[in-house]
């Protein structure tokens, strides 16, 4: 994912967690709130809870590539926080891709086809 995406300072996600809309499911939760801009920046949150450094940098690769699969489909302008829940670690890819597409249906950032 290009640095241009990405959030990284803590006072976007600060902003994110004081002003932003949240939508949840047991395996993540998806955090957003516009951004002004002409692209989506997004970050990814995988707390202690979830294992050790290679689970959680292992969540956060698969929540990434997830992400840049379902990019393009999403309405541009928003900065977007994907929480990992414990259950995400025991989720398939393509479930994985299901349980976003439908976070993201959920906060009308996609038109449902």
């Amino acid at each position: 994912m290009k640095s241009a995406l990405r959030l990284r300072r803590p006072a976007d996600f600060a902003d994110i967690w004081t002003h932003g809309r949240f939508y949840r499911h047991s395996a993540l939760v998806l955090a957003l709130r516009a951004n002004g801009l002409s692209h989506n920046r997004y970050g990814f949150v995988t707390g202690k809870r979830l294992g050790t450094a290679v689970v959680r940098n292992r969540a956060k690769r698969r929540l990434r590539a997830a992400i840049g699969q379902l990019h393009v489909g999403l309405l541009p302008g928003y900065d977007i926080v994907v929480i990992a829940r414990p259950m995400v670690l025991t989720q398939p890819f393509n479930e994985l891709l299901r349980i976003l597409n439908e976070l993201f249906l959920q906060a009308q950032l996609i038109e449902e086809s």
